[in-house]
């Protein structure tokens, strides 16, 4: 299997709850649509790997990071919030800073509902620019677009809303697609998704 080039890796660092799915899908087709490759924690299925010896590795191996901390809310068990993407985003920051080589190269985008939200809970990152996609996956991929259509700036990459198009026919085809594989939408995993948006872009590419 051919290696993935590090300068195409994207790390996506969002929540994995059935509340976030349509946002972390309409990211990573985003992603996938602007001619880079998603990498998620859920791609790896490892009981033997330390879950966070795996985040380590995935860091490790993407030179670009978007970083949803949106989700502040306190969980209905435990009355607690999650602080697993705040943590992921402290440890792509640290990778940069404290890394050798091509690790000092990492770029990473920032997302939350409301631009300035963040100052309330997590104001350290005061200085790194926050882009907001007000709960709407159509503005989550816009954001992500232009993030990454800035870093590759001699490349064309279509306009936010026209991949937004885009998602809303492979939303549209999933059905069917999902059906050739015998499977239920609410069964496919994320490797599922992800087979699914990289084969429907081979055959509706630009």
């Amino acid at each position: 299997m051919t290696p993935i080039p590090y300068e195409i890796q994207v790390f996506i660092n969002c929540p994995f709850d059935p509340q976030y799915q349509a946002m972390g899908d309409a990211i990573t087709f985003a992603v996938f649509d602007c001619g880079f490759r998603p990498r998620m924690a859920l791609e790896v299925d490892d009981g033997g790997q330390v879950r966070i010896d795996k985040i380590f590795e995935l860091i490790g191996n993407c030179r670009f990071g978007i970083h949803d901390i949106s989700r502040t809310e306190s969980d209905d068990r435990t009355g607690l919030p999650r602080f697993n993407m705040p943590l992921e985003l402290g440890m792509f920051l640290g990778a940069k800073r404290f890394g050798q080589g091509r690790q000092k190269k990492k770029v990473c985008l920032i997302l939350d509902r409301e631009r300035n939200r963040y100052q309330a809970f997590i104001s350290d990152i005061a200085g790194q620019e926050v882009r907001a996609h007000q709960g709407e996956p159509r503005e989550a991929i816009r954001a992500v677009r232009d993030w990454l259509r800035s870093l590759r700036p001699r490349i064309n990459i279509p306009g936010g809303s026209e991949i937004a198009a885009r998602y809303a026919l492979f939303l549209a085809a999933l059905p069917r697609m999902c059906e050739e594989l015998r499977l239920s939408r609410d069964e496919l995993t994320y490797v599922d998704y992800a087979w699914c948006v990289s084969e429907w872009q081979i055959t509706h590419p630009w």
